[in-house]
């Protein structure tokens, strides 16, 4: 009978060991997880607005070395400041907001479009309101930052790339999803069109 109270001890002892090798490693994950979350909506006030998964998506694109940013746009109103990096892609926009390609480059006379994430760097542009100053600073020119007030925002179909047309005047044309609360692919597109301040 002794043996069998050792294998029986033996077994509930392994059994113990394995509950712990798969728990420990995953409830410390798990809260690092969180905490790593928390840390990040913590560090401004765009940031508290971001959905989990696309935290998750730009700390992994923080691991992708990417060329310098073609400019930092700002927007004080909403507290962001943001990279602008070249084109449109997914990973492009996980790590900051794109420059559209084919639009004119920051800096440049013309049309800047400019995406982002609606879950992203680009949620509180639900909180812009015509009048509203956007700051667009390009490349290592630190001391001139290009101020641009808001003109328009408008909600068009994602077929509308009217928005983007080149122009002659120094605009700024900042385009993401919309609805921003949709759950799946957005049907629509929300633009706020800002033109340069003199």
């Amino acid at each position: 009978m002794d043996w069998r109270r050792k294998i029986g001890s033996g077994l509930v002892v392994a059994g113990l060991l394995l509950l712990g090798m798969y728990a420990v490693p995953t409830v410390y994950g798990s809260a690092m997880s969180h905490l790593a979350v928390a840390r990040f909506r913590a560090q401004s006030a765009s940031n508290r607005q971001w959905d989990s998964a696309r935290i998750r998506a730009y700390q992994q694109a923080l691991l992708v070395k990417f060329p310098p940013p073609e400019a930092v746009l700002r927007i004080p109103k909403i507290g962001l400041e943001v990279p602008v990096l070249e084109g449109d892609d997914a990973l492009t926009l996980n790590r900051g907001i794109g420059h559209i390609p084919g639009t004119a480059m920051p800096g440049a006379v013309g049309n800047v479009g400019v995406a982002g994430h609606r879950d992203g760097f680009f949620r509180g542009l639900k909180d812009v309101a015509v009048g509203d100053v956007i700051e667009m600073q390009p490349g290592a020119d630190i001391a001139k930052p290009e101020r641009y007030v808001i003109r328009t925002i408008s909600i068009v179909m994602p077929s509308d790339t009217a928005v983007l047309q080149a122009t002659s005047d120094s605009e700024l044309t900042l385009v993401t999803c919309y609805p921003f609360r949709y759950i799946g692919t957005a049907p629509q597109r929300y633009v706020v069109q800002a033109v340069l301040v003199p």
